[in-house]
């Protein structure tokens, strides 16, 4: 029942995606020496965020045939990885996605399903968006991906929340904006705000990694964190930095979490679908 996690906080060359693999393989290396069981690294960890035109030229498919892939499969013998990447399906539709990968098979590909349109971003040019939200089982129980803007909206956490995700896992690309206020820059406050609210909320242990760096003048902030099932902060990544963080998660903490605070158990899913349904109509 328990768990060690690492944080691979990292920045990632934009659009090199040969120069980025080595950057995972030796994080890899890194965190086995640290005994981390489970390795997330944040969203576009192969390939950088601001692609634009890139897009087309970095995608690949998550299977043993893709050169790039077919190391990360043999590196995720001994230790579970989560990866960021631009995905092509079979017609060439570019999904930003997150992959897990567990001895050496790919487990379970979320394709983000929120593309930002809003001041900066630019991310529905040239995306499609995802249109699935699934928790996965693996060695260390069930799990939810989300992809950044997907976590700002309340619909996926409680969709994975109710589809038996107890550990949510968080990838973004998060970058600095808004007024600063005690060294801590105004997106990374709300976002921090946010995991915790999701953890307390869903009683589960909700894991953050964002990345780090400059691309195109743009700042990602850093400062991944852990919360578990009470909303208390287990671990925390710098700001700004790149660094390899980890984090010892006593699992047993779900049962003491929902004993106290049964929500999950209360959680009315047919009231809810019926609302639902009567706005639609509506």
């Amino acid at each position: 029942m328990k768990l060690k996690v690492g944080l691979a906080q990292i920045t990632p060359i934009l659009g090199d995606v040969a120069a980025n693999l080595t950057w995972h393989l030796k994080t890899i290396e890194e965190a086995a020496e640290q005994g981390v069981e489970l390795l997330v690294f944040p969203e576009l960890s192969l390939t950088g965020y601001r692609l634009r035109d890139l897009t087309f030229s970095v995608a690949i498919q998550p299977t043993g045939k893709d050169p790039i892939f077919v190391q990360l499969l043999d590196a995720s013998r001994d230790m579970d990885i989560v990866v960021g990447f631009v995905e092509a399906d079979k017609r060439q539709k570019f999904y930003i996605a997150s992959a897990y990968l567990s001895q050496g098979q790919v487990v379970h590909v979320h394709r983000k399903v929120y593309l930002p349109t809003y001041g900066m971003f630019d991310e529905g040019r040239y995306f499609a968006w995802g249109d699935a939200i699934r928790a996965f089982d693996t060695r260390f129980g069930r799990i939810g991906m989300l992809v950044c803007e997907d976590f700002w909206h309340v619909s996926p956490p409680y969709v994975l929340w109710l589809d038996g995700a107890d550990i949510l896992i968080l990838t973004s690309s998060s970058p600095g904006h808004g007024l600063a206020t005690e060294q801590k820059i105004g997106s990374a406050r709300w976002v921090e705000q946010i995991n915790q609210a999701y953890a307390s909320t869903l009683t589960n242990f909700v894991i953050h990694v964002n990345r780090t760096g400059f691309e195109d003048g743009v700042n990602f902030w850093g400062g991944s964190t852990v919360f578990d099932p009470s909303g208390n902060l287990v671990a925390q990544g710098p700001y700004y930095e790149p660094s390899l963080t980890t984090a010892a998660l006593d699992l047993n903490q779900l049962r003491r979490a929902r004993t106290r605070l049964p929500l999950l158990r209360d959680e009315r899913v047919g009231l809810t679908m019926r609302e639902l349904k009567r706005i639609l109509e509506d």
